[in-house]
């Protein structure tokens, strides 16, 4: 498969934090994706993207805060992750463009 800019779309960023360090010692990778995106489409943008294949796909809804900003209240905005679950043999390096 080659690379679309609609994968683009559907993959914002990788998210590095310790609990996702963690989960790549299992052979698990997380990335911000687009609230409207699905299981389907996000198991082939990252085929696409990075010529690995996706073993499964498990996402999660994070509902945005509510914050006080310079005396008004504000809300941050709802996110959502993807926990992709990579065959055996496969790697990605999300930390190469640190």
């Amino acid at each position: 498969m080659s690379a679309k800019a609609e994968h683009y779309d559907v993959i914002r960023k990788p998210i590095i934090t310790e609990k996702t360090t963690m989960a790549s010692e299992n052979g698990a990778v997380v990335f911000e994706v687009a609230i409207d995106a699905n299981k389907p489409q996000i198991k082939a943008a990252i085929e696409a993207l990075f010529g690995v294949s996706v073993k499964a796909v498990n996402t999660t809804i994070t509902k945005g805060k509510t914050k006080r900003f310079r005396g008004t209240m504000g809300r941050r905005k709802d996110v959502k992750k993807a926990y992709v679950t990579l065959a055996e043999g496969n790697t990605i390096d999300v930390t190469t463009g640190l």
